[in-house]
């Protein structure tokens, strides 16, 4: 059967229809991304301008911000500004744009999450090992895998959308292009893409989950060996990892690791994992790491020194 596609543009629905509430949310998202941009950036010049850097951790947590700024990016803006336009409307390759980068980089941010729970898992459990396992080599070509990890996920979700005819209606009920609210739009049966996609985003998220949770298991019996001053530092480098895991992979889970059906609390906890969380990220692992504040103490006392 020959693919029908009538569709040019598609129609975001948004948040809401009330413009009272658009423009609370139009004052308040801008907040949050600008935080999430100068958070993230704030890590990055931080980890790049330290020692930090020469940390396996400080180094897969500088690509997480720069991740995080970019994953934000492709969603936020357009988001954002449509909050105040009558008409919230994206072309048909925008959406598929739009699609792929989200994924791709959800999907980087993912793998990013669960190689930092290995490092940490390495370097209590291993500490005598720590350096060798985890070397500079290594580190790239795990980055390397991530990148094209997050690749080979992202066009795999776009291909077999595009594959899809859209001969009308062209409203989708979100507010940026994401796998369900598009395929409900196509003029055709979807349970086999909708299989597919949940294999595909189900597999990245259920395994990474269950790698995390064996990491942090056996941390957490390592740590019943250890002294307290260890089990403290252990405690405090873990639980900022912890708390973005938690706060990125629940709806995550919720999102993505179900059939083809669609909830009218998608939209509120996509904004979780889309806006907020890359926000909350600097300032999880600032508030909790002391390496960082001490880091962030000195970048911001050299730069009043050069004023000075």
């Amino acid at each position: 059967m020959e693919k029908i596609n009538n569709v040019t543009e598609f129609i975001f629905l948004g948040l809401s229809q009330s413009p009272e509430v658009t423009k609370v949310c139009f004052v308040v998202f801008s907040f949050f991304y600008t935080v999430s941009l100068l958070g993230n950036l704030f890590i990055m010049l931080t980890v790049c301008t330290g020692n930090l850097y020469k940390s396996p951790m400080y180094f897969f947590l500088n690509y997480l911000s720069f991740v995080d700024i970019c994953y934000s990016s492709a969603i936020a803006p357009k988001m954002i500004t449509d909050l105040l336009a009558k008409t919230k409307a994206v072309s048909y390759v925008g959406c598929m744009l739009q699609l792929f980068w989200s994924h791709f980089f959800g999907s980087t941010e993912i793998f990013i999450l669960t190689i930092m729970a290995y490092d940490r898992y390495v370097a209590i459990c291993k500490p005598l090992h720590y350096m060798t396992i985890m070397d500079r080599d290594r580190c790239n070509i795990m980055l390397l895998g991530i990148w094209i990890g997050g690749f080979i996920h992202s066009l795999l979700q776009v291909a077999v959308v595009v594959q899809l005819p859209f001969c009308g209606p062209n409203e989708i009920d979100h507010y940026f292009c994401d796998v369900h609210p598009v395929m409900k739009l196509a003029c055709s049966d979807t349970y086999i893409v909708g299989v597919i996609m949940t294999v595909n985003s189900g597999t990245i998220a259920l395994g990474s989950f269950v790698i995390l949770l064996i990491s942090y298991t056996v941390i957490l019996i390592s740590l019943r060996k250890q002294s307290a001053d260890g089990r403290r530092k252990a405690l405090s480098t873990c639980g900022s990892h912890i708390c973005v895991v938690i706060i990125f992979f629940g709806p995550c889970t919720f999102m993505y690791m179900r059939p083809d059906t669609t909830f009218p609390e998608d939209k509120i906890v996509a904004v979780f994992y889309t806006i907020i969380t890359p926000m909350l990220n600097p300032l999880i692992y600032t508030l909790r790491n002391a390496e960082v504040k001490n880091a962030m103490k000195k970048l911001c006392g050299k730069k009043i020194y050069l004023r000075g």
